[in-house]
């Protein structure tokens, strides 16, 4: 592999590795404990929990259990039961699964070990909508954030204080069975409680800080959301249904990204990681990280190593237009529109779920002959880009990254890559 050769296969080839390190058939094993003698009962939810309910069978043997997941998202088990729901809005086979999955936990003791598998996504799957509250109240909140530009910690603290489940809740539900939480890690920072909102973890917010968080970003929401985060439920860290609870993460981005590190550097590169819990607007992200290149690159001489930026973490699109927003496609459409057609500098960015934002899409490409492109074809990239439109501009140049399901879930990536000019 030749990143001078073929810069978008070569981004894509590093995208790609930082996938499949993060597969769960390659990491869930090493953390299972010995299987008890007494009763072992499976849950989770998540974008991977349906592969990390697969990579457990693969060294247990069939277990019991249910697993919820997002449509298209399934794998095949023998004894755990795999459901699938609506992601990133909830629906009512979310709350249904819900539902049977607190009922599964009820009545264990101590002697008995419920497995917890934990990845991205489980906030929108994990639905249980606190008292007083109905699904249409919970789709109405999760649509509102998704289009405020608020941080996913942010979202998240609002989500739990509006749950039966999230913020430690379903660990309480589990107690006084012993708890382990195998997390694969979607947030900045690698925060458990934030991991899909922190279901088997405890959480030190608090419902004023859930009602200054719709205030904040003036979210529409009906009375009876501001009652029900009043009346919240979520666990604090030191209560002592936690007592039987223990957490491991088990992927995440920064692992991720020093597996691509480490394919770039064993193909010459010079390799720059720029941290792997970057926030932010996407769009202010990727121009910023576009100048970053561009004064790079004028200080390179012709003989110079290629130069590779690497980060990771999760943006935000605040969303203005009428585009569905995703920020992998509007982080790259930003970056190109930035270069404006500089030579030798190539930009990736991809949500190793494969998803970005609400398109069945990862992510996209820009070269330096896009924008060129795009003007050839009637296209204009700011229109696009104030329409929050990236997915349909990049669509139309083949430039959109697809790979479908990839069963697991550490976050963006984004990658740039720098050539000396000569």
């Amino acid at each position: 592999m030749d990143a001078r050769h073929d810069p978008r296969k070569f981004l894509t080839r590093l995208f790609e590795t930082a996938v499949a390190v993060a597969d769960p058939m390659r990491v869930v094993a090493a953390y299972l404990p010995e299987r008890p003698k007494g009763r072992l009962l499976v849950i989770g939810a998540g974008k991977a929990s349906a592969r990390m309910a697969e990579a457990v069978e693969a060294a247990y043997g069939p277990c019991e259990g249910l697993v919820i997941t997002r449509y298209g998202y399934g794998r095949p088990c023998k004894g755990i039961e795999i459901v699938e729901a609506a992601h990133p809005v909830p629906d009512a086979a979310g709350v249904t699964a819900t539902q049977r999955m607190l009922d599964l936990v009820q009545g264990l003791g101590p002697d008995d070990l419920v497995l917890a598998l934990i990845s991205g996504g489980g906030s929108a799957l994990l639905c249980a909508p606190a008292k007083g509250l109905t699904l249409k109240d919970k789709i109405a909140v999760n649509q509102s954030l998704l289009a405020s530009g608020a941080p996913i910690g942010e979202m998240n603290i609002l989500r739990k204080h509006l749950s039966r489940v999230k913020g430690g809740q379903l660990a309480a539900a589990c107690y006084p069975a012993r708890l382990l939480s195998l997390l694969i890690s979607d947030v900045p920072g690698d925060d458990p409680s934030q991991i899909a909102s922190g279901p088997t973890v405890g959480d030190q917010s608090t419902p004023t800080d859930a009602l200054a968080i719709i205030d904040r970003y003036g979210l529409s929401v009906p009375p009876q959301v501001r009652a029900a985060v009043t009346r919240s439920t979520v666990v604090a860290p030191g209560d002592p249904r936690l007592a039987q609870a223990e957490t491991r993460i088990i992927a995440a981005p920064s692992h991720s990204l020093e597996a691509a590190r480490q394919l770039a550097v064993a193909d010459g590169l010079e390799v720059r990681l720029l941290g792997d819990a970057l926030e932010g607007e996407a769009r202010d992200l990727g121009a910023a990280q576009a100048q970053m290149a561009m004064s790079l690159q004028s200080a390179m001489s012709v003989t110079d190593k290629p130069i590779l930026l690497l980060s990771g973490g999760e943006c935000t699109v605040t969303r203005r237009g009428k585009g569905i927003g995703g920020p992998n496609a509007e982080f790259t459409l930003s970056a190109a529109i930035t270069l404006n057609g500089q030579t030798g500098i190539h930009v990736l960015a991809c949500d190793t779920d494969g998803v970005d934002g609400a398109a069945e899409v990862a992510g996209a490409y820009a070269g330096p002959e896009t924008l060129k492109l795009a003007r050839q074809n009637g296209i204009d990239p700011m229109a696009a880009l104030t329409a929050n439109d990236a997915h349909s501009f990049f669509g139309q140049l083949s430039s959109q990254i697809i790979t479908g399901p990839t069963l697991t879930n550490v976050n963006d990536f984004r990658a740039i890559l720098v050539m000396p000019q000569g």
